[in-house]
């Protein structure tokens, strides 16, 4: 069942990247297997798949020694700053951090990832586009501060573009995402860097075509690919 809807999500992510004169090569699908056992992520990597993604550190650090090392684990949202040495050593392949949205974290995450000494880990500063005070991510006005200090005080990150979580909103231009764009803009154009060079990671499973025709890089689909969560009942 999980394959089939990976298939349907590459299908639907190719007529949405068409719609906006884009490829759907353009695109990463991060599979966020939140909740899930490592048979069904298995499933779909012997589907092809490679970029998949985790929103805890401890589901994280469990499935992925399990997994092939070939894997591109991606952490998505918020990451506490006493988790990282330990999110770090136990995945080596993790990809990407979506989720940087204040200095102090990106100071921890920079002086683990030397002193472990793996490559440079890509990072997304997350904004908070919706203003709902239960989502993390740096206030849009503060985002130019926080992606400067990013790439120029933090040798050991690479600054790769922006990330929201948004809000549901089905109009045809989200207001969630035109913040977004609007950020990277004023990002780019301080950092000397081409907007195409800067990923822009929204969209998830309720709103993924829509951010793909704005603009996204990397949607984040879970339910769609792998079913409902599977929270353990409470006693």
């Amino acid at each position: 069942m999980a394959v089939t809807a990976l298939r349907s999500v590459f299908h639907r992510v190719r007529q949405a990247a068409e719609r906006s004169g884009r490829r759907a090569n353009d695109v990463r699908v991060v599979a966020v297997s939140k909740t899930k056992p490592i048979s069904l992520i298995t499933q779909v990597y012997e589907a092809g798949h490679r970029y998949f993604g985790e929103n805890y550190v401890q589901e994280i650090i469990q499935k992925a020694p399990e997994l092939p090392e070939d894997i591109e684990w991606h952490y998505i949202g918020h990451l506490q700053s006493n988790k990282v040495k330990q999110l770090l050593t136990a995945v080596p392949n993790l990809a990407m951090v979506h989720g940087v949205d204040n200095q102090k974290l990106a100071n921890h995450l920079d002086r683990a990832v030397s002193s472990i000494g793996r490559q440079p880990l890509k990072v997304l500063v997350q904004v908070n586009t919706s203003g709902e005070e239960s989502k993390s991510g740096i206030d849009p006005s503060n985002c130019i501060e926080l992606a400067k200090y990013v790439k120029l005080d933090c040798p050991n990150l690479e600054f790769s573009g922006l990330m929201t979580i948004g809000r549901p909103d089905y109009t045809s231009n989200p207001e969630n995402f035109k913040t977004l764009l609007n950020c990277r803009t004023e990002v780019c154009k301080v950092l000397g860097m081409a907007e195409s060079r800067c990923e822009l990671s929204m969209g998830m499973s309720s709103d993924f075509e829509l951010a793909i025709e704005m603009g996204s890089t990397n949607v984040r689909i879970g339910s769609t690919i792998f079913g409902p969560r599977e929270y353990p009942k409470k006693q």
